[in-house]
């Protein structure tokens, strides 16, 4: 038998500015439940879970709230009001019976002092102070939206691992796909004002959203193909039987507002980096560069080579010194010491991350053109409507002010800045923030289509692992090493995530401390005749995997396959399935015993 629910919500339906914005959706917690809550920017997502919090009155639809049940809910946006450190803050939200030491110790966990003032707070320690808020109260049910915001990656690996630790009920907004399918075991899609539910984790959530998006396109077919065909009888029927034709005509209407009140699923931004010609096969050679601050050391003797094509990732702790090696690498910034040689004929597009550098009374067309109806994209003219909607934007927005779009808003629109400008350098700073899965998938196509070179900063390890071919990080002390690979390949070269805190009689260990110790557990391995064996035939076996699913893809890409024969449609669409999965499966295998090859090599 299903456990009662915590908290749950019926039929809520709300509208503002007399749009429908939900219009019959439902949610339901039990205890120890993970729910992921997913949609579009705009969906209702946060409205929904304000409704759960009890923030929010709907129009229509029910609130019940388990007795006795604790919710706490962490807004995006947190309000300091009549709080003088961020340790009162903290305690504001204990409850009567909690431990009052459990504020200090999550203060401290989260590295605050609990003496900062909240006027003065940055975007990511105000996200830590109000998740201390959170957590400290121990509650029933935590509804969380969009928490790793403003966090670095120490941070989300460490809330990752509190979050999976407690039996807490956990509702999560969040646009982290890796940390969405490391906690989550339920899905909830709210689309159009409604919602639907799987039970199955965000990692089995996609292919469903894309089965039931593919299966709805056949109906609204199936349904236009019906209306034409009793449109054609009402014209060119027999026309005995009166009563049969006025209610087949009565039938017709009904399919006619079927038609009309089916509110499509929104589109997807259309992104494209407009490419400069080629630069030279050398980008930037940086030898023994070094920065520091107030006798800190930020960047100690550290040297890199980047070449054409190449996408690098640097990443690390909030103040570490990720912007200052970027803009090193760049030129923006002279170095201490070293230097830093840039190669021929660079055009550079940068995306800065600090979004409130954008000026809040400006228009959205203004941002963009600077003035006037058209934007400059690729050194071409453009009108400004037109490029707007590849981001999403509708004609309306043109004129809105900059202060009130959303954060996702400004995300798409700092995005159409820096796409419109020709490169063959991309320079990106967290160009992730905010931005809801849909554009996340076109964004990354596009890098991944990209012809020139890519710098990017970033605290999303699934964006990471799906775009960079080298990672960058900090060792401690000013030292920054360079990895092949992905996120997740760092971690594994490493043998230390970046979240793990060295002795301080040690001192922090630089990568070249570390890897003796690695080599001396591996002098006495070798590979397996299983894994050699492996590592010879899966090349043969992943070709022969992607040609199948080419040919499938073939198949598929007949647009009268279905309406000719649906057996065969569902059939290859199943082998294909298969196929991708066993492509991916092979793919992972093969790469991790090349890792593996090459680390005993080098033991």
């Amino acid at each position: 038998m299903a456990a009662p629910p915590l908290v749950q919500l019926k039929d809520i339906a709300l509208t503002f500015g007399g749009t429908p914005l939900l219009t019959g959706a439902e949610l339901s917690v039990s205890t120890g439940e993970r729910v992921c809550l997913v949609g579009r920017n705009g969906s209702g997502k946060s409205t929904l879970l304000k409704i759960a919090a009890g923030l929010i009155e709907p129009d229509r639809g029910t609130r019940f709230l388990q007795p006795g049940a604790s919710v706490r809910y962490l807004p995006q946006e947190p309000n300091f009001a009549g709080v003088a450190t961020t340790l009162e803050y903290v305690e504001a939200g204990l409850a009567d019976h909690s431990d009052a030491h459990r504020a200090r110790y999550f203060i401290e966990q989260l590295g605050l002092s609990g003496n900062e003032d909240p006027a003065q707070l940055s975007g990511g320690e105000a996200r830590r102070a109000a998740l201390a808020r959170v957590l400290a109260p121990a509650p029933d049910i935590l509804l969380l939206d969009e928490p790793t915001n403003h966090l670095d990656l120490t941070t989300i690996e460490w809330l990752e691992r509190e979050l999976a630790g407690r039996r807490t009920a956990l509702v999560i907004i969040s646009h982290d796909r890796r940390f969405l399918a490391n906690l989550s075991r339920s899905t909830v899609w709210l689309d159009r004002g409604e919602t639907r539910r799987i039970e199955r984790g965000f990692s089995g959530f996609e292919a469903w959203r894309d089965e039931v998006l593919a299966e709805e396109e056949r109906d609204q077919h199936k349904l236009a193909r019906k209306i034409v065909a009793e449109e054609h009888w009402l014209r060119y029927g027999v026309t005995a039987r009166r009563k049969r034709n006025i209610r087949r005509l009565g039938d017709l209407h009904a399919l006619r507002e079927a038609r009309r009140s089916y509110r499509a699923a929104a589109g997807n931004a259309t992104m494209t980096a407009n490419a400069a010609d080629m630069s030279g096969k050398l980008v930037i050679e940086a030898i023994r560069v070094s920065k520091s601050y107030q006798d800190r050391p930020i960047v100690a003797d550290f040297s890199t080579r980047i070449q054409r094509g190449d996408r690098i990732g640097i990443v690390g702790p909030n103040g570490s010194g990720k912007t200052t090696l970027m803009n090193m690498l760049t030129g923006a910034l002279a170095p201490d010491e070293g230097s830093v040689r840039l190669g021929v004929n660079l055009t550079m597009a940068t995306l800065d991350q600090h979004r409130e550098s954008l000026d809040p009374n400006a228009t959205v067309a203004e941002a963009l053109t600077g003035g006037g109806d058209t934007v400059s994209v690729g050194g071409k003219p453009r009108h400004v409507v037109s490029y707007m909607k590849d981001f999403l934007f509708t004609q309306e927005q043109a004129r809105t002010p900059l202060g009130k779009l959303s954060g996702g808003e400004r995300g798409r629109l700092m995005l159409a800045q820096a796409l419109a400008k020709t490169s063959n350098v991309l320079v990106l700073d967290e160009p992730t923030n905010d931005l809801d899965l849909e554009t996340l998938d076109v964004l990354e196509e596009m890098l991944g289509d990209y012809a020139g070179t890519i710098l990017l900063i970033s605290h999303d390890r699934d964006f990471l692992d799906r775009l960079v071919n080298a990672v960058i990080v900090p060792e401690g002390d000013g030292r920054w090493v360079e990895y092949a690979g992905g996120y997740s390949d760092m971690l594994a070269q490493r043998g230390v995530d970046l979240v793990r805190e060295q002795p301080k009689a040690e001192g922090r260990k630089s990568q070249k401390a570390l890897k003796p110790t690695r080599a001396a557990a591996q002098t006495k391995r070798r590979l397996s005749f299983h894994q050699k064996h492996a590592l010879e035939t899966l090349p043969k076996a992943i070709a022969a995997l992607q040609e199948t699913a080419r040919t499938l893809h073939r198949r598929l890409d007949d647009p009268g396959l279905y309406a000719r024969d649906r057996q065969a449609f569902d059939e290859t669409s199943a082998a294909l399935a298969t196929a991708q999965s066993e492509l991916a499966a092979a793919e992972q295998k093969w790469l991790e015993l090349e890792i593996l090859r090459e680390d005993l090599e080098g033991s």
